[in-house]
C-alpha cells in the first residue's frame, strides 16, 4: 500500500538516494537545487511511502510557461504570474514501481495546482519516459 505525503526537508536524504539510483542519463541535481524548489512550492511536492519507506518523489513547481527553472540552479522563486504546473522531477525506486505511486503523485500535484489556480501542466521527459507520460495524457 502506498501513502502520499507532502515532501518536507526530512525527506531529502530519501530523494537524493532515489535520484542517484534512478538517473543514469543526466547529472542529478544538488540537494540545494531540489530543496529550493520544494520550499518555493511545498503544496505540489510529494513523496510516496510504502511499508519499507519512501519509494518515490515528485517535485512540481508553479511557473509562467515557457519560463522554466534552470536545471541545477541553487535558487527558485515562484513566478508571480504563474499559471502552469511544471512537473520538474518524478522518480520512483524499483521497490515502488508497479504500485501506481508515480501516477498517484502526479494526480495529487494536478489537484493541488488546480486549487492554486494553475490551469496547465508541462514537463521535460527524460530517460525513455515517453510511454509513462503518454498514459497520463502528455
Amino acid at each position: 500500500m502506498i501513502h502520499l505525503r507532502s515532501l518536507v526537508d526530512a525527506h531529502m536524504d530519501d530523494v537524493l538516494r532515489i535520484q542517484a539510483h534512478c538517473y543514469r542519463d543526466i547529472v542529478p541535481e544538488s540537494r540545494a537545487s531540489l530543496r529550493a524548489k520544494v520550499l518555493a512550492c511545498p503544496a505540489t511536492c510529494f513523496v510516496a511511502e510504502a511499508p519499507q519507506g519512501v519509494v518515490g518523489y515528485l517535485i512540481a513547481v508553479a511557473v509562467a510557461y515557457p519560463r522554466l527553472p534552470a536545471l541545477g540552479a541553487p535558487r527558485f522563486d515562484r513566478a508571480e504570474d504563474a499559471g502552469t504546473l511544471y512537473l520538474h522531477d518524478l522518480a520512483v525506486a524499483p521497490a515502488g514501481r508497479g504500485t501506481g505511486a508515480g501516477q498517484a503523485m502526479v494526480r495529487r500535484a494536478f489537484e493541488a495546482g488546480h486549487a492554486q489556480g494553475l490551469r496547465g501542466a508541462c514537463l521535460v521527459g527524460v530517460q525513455d519516459s515517453v510511454r509513462f507520460w503518454g498514459r497520463i495524457g502528455f
